[in-house]
């Protein structure tokens, strides 16, 4: 009977030996704007990515060993996405992860299968991308970027503290963008705040049109909506502002960086570090259509000293006590 026992002993372990490892786990993030040299690397310089891979990485995800991660970009050019989609498909993602609406639904077009995280989306219901944020069903779930209608009237009422005496403000989106409920919300808080919004239509991501409306309509403040159009195009309208001389509030931090006046939204590095722990419950086995999709959380207020200097404004000391961060 030991000879037996001693058999057995000395076989488990070789059976353990033998088997197999698991492949790692295939994870795509897609971007549609962001440079791909800063997603690059075991640390990126893009604070988003660099969020999403901690958070992996704090889970037990590790590049190299059982996590490949592929990392993609458009680097602008919307026409490249497609090709993009069907690549991460070709390499058999487990996960693919992105922004807005507009990948995330072209993803959902190609593939019912492969699972599909928003980082960042708007309005994903209305958008068609989830039956509900309780009970997404299909293959996308996520976060979502809406902090809601209070988050824009806020965003308003921000602008009207660091310029009182303020009246005619020029909204700077789509359509869509404008007849939204975020989109109505802000123009119910400028009625409340004694504020005229006039609509300034970009069309097609085409900005040159609205920037010379700008131009000629001369309003006292830009509000910028929140859209991934205008987060696309931050750096130009950014551009567009400061050599206007106009004032404007912007719903991402990275406009302020790129030197917007002030920001308020979102903290966008916190939804993806939140994102990675939608893959990190997918790759062990919960079904993307049961997770609910989350909201935002984490709000911060940005404000740029040196646009501020440039514009000639002397902001508030009770403004300043609230920001989050302030850029010198």
């Amino acid at each position: 009977m030991w000879r037996v026992l001693l058999a057995l002993v000395l076989f488990v372990p070789s059976l353990a030996e033998a088997q197999p490892a698991r492949p790692p786990y295939r994870v795509g993030l897609v971007f549609v704007a962001s440079p791909i040299a800063q997603m690059l690397g075991t640390e990126p310089t893009h604070p988003s990515v660099r969020a999403f891979l901690l958070e992996l990485r704090r889970r037990g995800y590790v590049e190299g060993e059982n996590l490949v991660f592929e990392r993609r970009s458009a680097e602008g050019k919307a026409e490249r996405i497609d090709g993009i989609l069907q690549e991460l498909l070709r390499l058999k993602m487990d996960v693919i992860v992105t922004a807005g609406n507009d990948v995330p639904r072209l993803a959902k077009d190609m593939t019912n299968t492969v699972p599909i995280v928003m980082a960042s989306s708007r309005s994903p219901v209305e958008a068609g991308l989830v039956a509900s944020l309780a009970r997404p069903e299909a293959n996308v779930t996520g976060l979502s970027i809406d902090g809601g209608p209070d988050t824009e009237a806020r965003r308003l009422e921000l602008l009207t503290l660091a310029l009182p005496g303020i009246s005619r403000v020029a909204f700077l989106g789509t359509r869509n963008d404008w007849e939204e409920p975020l989109g109505q919300a802000t123009r119910t808080a400028g009625k409340i705040l004694g504020i005229t919004l006039v609509h300034v239509e970009v069309s097609l991501g085409q900005y040159d049109d609205a920037f010379a409306t700008l131009v000629r309509e001369r309003p006292d403040a830009l509000f910028v909506a929140n859209s991934a159009s205008n987060f696309a195009h931050r750096r130009s309208i950014a551009d567009f502002v400061l050599q206007s001389r106009l004032p404007a509030i912007h719903p991402f931090r990275e406009s302020v960086e790129a030197g917007g006046l002030m920001s308020y939204g979102a903290n966008v590095p916190d939804l993806y570090r939140r994102a990675a722990g939608f893959v990190d419950r997918i790759l062990k086995g919960a079904r993307p259509g049961g997770l609910p999709v989350e909201q935002p959380t984490k709000f911060d207020l940005a404000i740029n000293l040196r646009t501020a200097k440039l514009l000639g404004l002397t902001l508030p000391p009770a403004l300043m006590l609230q920001a989050d961060e302030l850029v010198r």
